[in-house]
């Protein structure tokens, strides 16, 4: 052995620094401090002779040694994991709901960070509206859901909130003295309440012209040109446009994110903390 072996808990901020880009985010998926993050990274740092981490007002990116290190790290915390699966017997299991509205096209990037976090952990997904999800978390059928705000529940921690507008394909306008043409996810869907009170709070006729099974369904009949739709502008194709200003829509209300969650310790919460800083890095941008 060469020296003072690595600090695990210091090289596992490091990744999460890497995969997130933000030392707030790592901190949130550690469950710690920005200031405890830094610690870490600075006792890395100083036990591997080299800077890690180029840190700037806007931004956070690895050193050219950062970047040769972070391959190093990655097959560290691999090969740890297998020896701890080794040793504790049957791979663990975590089953994640995530709303519709919220697994956007970046849930593939998600999903990655947190298999590579643990390899070892057997991650399920089902994608679903808010509602749904919700009761299938009370039948504890699922360990966790990330969701929308829903009517009636009190529960859950806020993790992000997102902007929504009115979005429509390029140059679609709407036909005059007809009611505004909406395209909505079907029942029950919280976002398709919030913009139909909008809508009516601010006395504009509407009509839903297209129910989609799926945000993706939606988002196909806006770029089709079938109307508009309530969304979060990172769920838009290349092309869709923002049309609230122009038509004189209602501003839509920021909603907030939650999870609900019953897993309280060991590898499945760090994972489920992972994917909330991720899933808040995505919102935030």
């Amino acid at each position: 052995m060469t020296g003072r072996p690595l600090d695990l808990d210091s090289v596992w901020a490091f990744i999460l620094i890497a995969d997130l880009g933000s030392f707030t985010r790592a901190a949130e998926a550690m469950r710690t401090t920005q200031a405890a993050i830094s610690l870490k990274l600075k006792r890395l740092e100083k036990r591997l002779g080299c800077r890690l981490v180029e840190r700037t007002p806007r931004f956070v990116q690895l050193s050219a040694r950062g970047l040769a290190f972070l391959e190093h790290a990655r097959e560290l915390q691999a090969v740890h994991d297998r020896a701890l699966n080794t040793s504790t017997g049957a791979r663990q299991r975590v089953s994640i709901g995530i709303s519709e509205h919220v697994a956007g096209p970046e849930l593939p990037a998600l999903i990655a960070r947190m298999n590579a976090q643990d390899q070892q952990l057997l991650i399920e997904i089902r994608i679903g509206s808010s509602g749904d999800l919700l009761q299938s978390f009370d039948r504890r059928e699922l360990d966790a859901a990330i969701v929308r705000l829903h009517a009636g529940r009190d529960d859950g921690e806020v993790i992000a909130d997102e902007r929504f507008s009115w979005f429509a394909a390029p140059g679609w306008q709407p036909r005059a003295d007809e009611p505004l043409p909406v395209a909505t996810l079907a029942e029950p869907c919280g976002v398709r309440v919030m913009a139909g009170q909008v809508l009516d709070a601010a006395g504009i006729p509407w009509t839903e012209v297209f129910v989609g099974g799926g945000v993706a369904a939606v988002v196909a009949a806006v770029t089709a040109g079938l109307g508009v739709a309530a969304l979060a502008p990172r769920m838009l194709p290349l092309g869709a446009v923002d049309v609230g200003p122009k038509l004189g829509l209602p501003a839509l209300p920021r909603l907030p994110i939650l999870i609900h969650s019953r897993v309280k310790d060991g590898r499945p919460r760090d994972a489920l903390a992972a994917l909330s800083a991720a899933f808040q890095s995505a919102v935030r941008g």
